[in-house]
């Protein structure tokens, strides 16, 4: 994976007239704004947030060689979510024209683009569904089915076990939440048996039972 996105990075060193900067705590773009550009970081973080309900929520923190906004390019709608550069941020900023450029003329970096968008929407939409639970448990439950969706090995499938390299802190900002309550959902989980908790890797004990206490949340919802 990084690889790929090594490869992204260098072959848009024709683009660098493209760049900008955007120093720490600046806003990028703000959610619900018009947008008619996406970014690729080159050096720095940013941090994605959205509103839900009355409150801000943490959605991710991109890396650089990774890419936001995008949807402004495919999807002729308002920004979904507020962009906050977490450092002094180095971006290359694509409108609609020059992206077309790029499309033409750098075929090979355009396919690594188009599955990036591809995933990132995937992503962007899994994400918004834990969100969306109040259940603070399945909100947890969720985001380790969401690993499990994307999980590389697929040898665990015959098994409802499923081990994930993560940490307690990974999880709770996946879900949106402080890590103290986030651990203290997932020492309840380990008490009942249906986690372990080691320094570096959380296995699940049952998966298929996460997936039907996650759905029934979803069902109240509905």
């Amino acid at each position: 994976m990084a690889a790929g996105k090594a490869a992204v990075s260098g072959g848009l060193a024709a683009f660098d007239r493209f760049a900008r900067t955007f120093e720490a705590g600046e806003i990028i773009f703000s959610e619900f704004e018009p947008g008619d550009a996406f970014y690729l970081i080159q050096e720095g973080r940013v941090e994605l947030v959205k509103v839900v309900g009355d409150v801000e929520k943490t959605l991710d923190i991109l890396q650089p060689s990774e890419m936001f906004g995008e949807m402004a390019i495919l999807e002729d709608s308002p920004r979904s979510a507020t962009a906050i550069a977490l450092d002094r941020v180095q971006v290359l900023e694509f409108n609609r024209q020059n992206f077309d450029i790029l499309m033409a003329g750098n075929p090979q970096i355009a396919l690594k683009l188009l599955k990036t968008f591809a995933r990132r929407l995937y992503d962007a939409k899994r994400k918004f569904m834990i969100l969306t639970l109040k259940d603070p448990h399945a909100r947890i439950a969720d985001v380790f089915l969401m690993l499990d969706e994307n999980q590389a090995d697929k040898k665990q499938a015959a098994s409802d076990t499923r081990e994930f390299q993560t940490t307690v802190e990974d999880i709770a900002h996946w879900a949106a939440m402080n890590v103290k309550d986030a651990r203290e959902i997932i020492t309840q989980f380990v008490t009942k048996g249906q986690l372990e908790l080691t320094k570096d890797r959380i296995v699940v004990k049952n998966i298929n039972e996460f997936s039907r206490y996650v759905t029934s949340k979803r069902k109240q919802l509905a």
